[in-house]
């Protein structure tokens, strides 16, 4: 005797569910193009990333874990902060459309090298470059998530680069510095510009030096493992190195072309 599950479904409930397959990726098109739009006029008060980082917290038992984050605009944080960003990751950030393909090869060439002494040497591959632009940074912290299996990884990315062409699409690119300065992580659970300012320089971000900009922009790579505040000498020759790059730039002016 067939059981409920081994009858197939009537003609009309076939139709129904392939109706609104057909419509699912409309409805994802259409609802994250309104989802990024909507970001381009107002401010996000947290990421996904800033939310993972808290259930992470939670889940290790740091019960009175707080993320410090403060939204500032661009023209209300010192001139050097953003400008230092792009120096320090992203230096063709005002000619690409969200994808740096240059920069790609020349990681993926370096990374292949580095990969190839490792395994000579039976050791992990250490040193390897990483080619994401701002833009795409922008959107992996806005809506994405890390990735720890492959699959997962793999489904990020996809995401992340359908994510980057709308935000290139439909923000002008001081919105996207903008949003990276105030949702990039600069220390542990410290979101933005503004949050560092306080925590590391005891300032308003309006107040930073070329000095600290500098700094803050080194220890983007791995924020949970250098301070700004105290620096070591990884980041006190970075900073050094992103200061001249920040000239070669054109300072403040580099801002006004945007």
């Amino acid at each position: 005797m067939l059981s409920k599950s081994d009858v197939a479904p009537p003609p009309r409930r076939r139709w129904r569910l392939l109706h609104w397959l057909w419509k699912l990726p409309l409805v994802f098109v259409l609802g994250t193009t309104l989802q990024v739009l909507a970001l381009r006029f107002i401010d996000p008060p947290f990421t996904a990333f800033m939310a993972a980082r808290q259930f992470e917290a939670w889940g290790q038992g740091e019960w009175g874990f707080r993320l410090a984050h403060e939204w500032r605009d661009l023209d209300r944080m010192a001139a050097s902060l953003p400008v230092s960003l792009v120096a320090a990751e992203d230096q063709n950030f005002a000619i690409h459309h969200g994808f740096d393909l240059a920069a790609i090869e020349k990681a993926q060439a370096h990374n292949k090298r580095m990969t190839a002494r490792a395994e000579k040497r039976g050791r992990p591959a250490t040193r390897l470059r990483g080619a994401s632009t701002i833009s795409q940074q922008v959107a992996k912290n806005l809506f994405l998530w890390q990735g720890q299996s492959r699959v997962s990884r793999w489904v990020r990315k996809a995401l992340e680069v359908w994510y980057t062409l709308l935000i290139e699409t439909l923000w002008p690119k001081s919105r996207i510095l903008e949003v990276y300065a105030n949702v990039a992580e600069f220390g542990d659970g410290v979101y933005g510009g503004q949050a560092a300012a306080v925590r590391f320089f005891n300032k308003d971000a309006a107040r930073l030096t070329p000095a600290e900009s500098a700094r803050l922009a080194a220890v983007l790579p791995a924020p949970r493992r250098y301070n700004a505040a105290n620096p070591g000498p990884y980041v006190q020759r970075r900073a050094r190195w992103i200061q001249r790059q920040v000239g070669q730039l054109g300072g403040k002016a580099y801002l006004e072309n945007l």
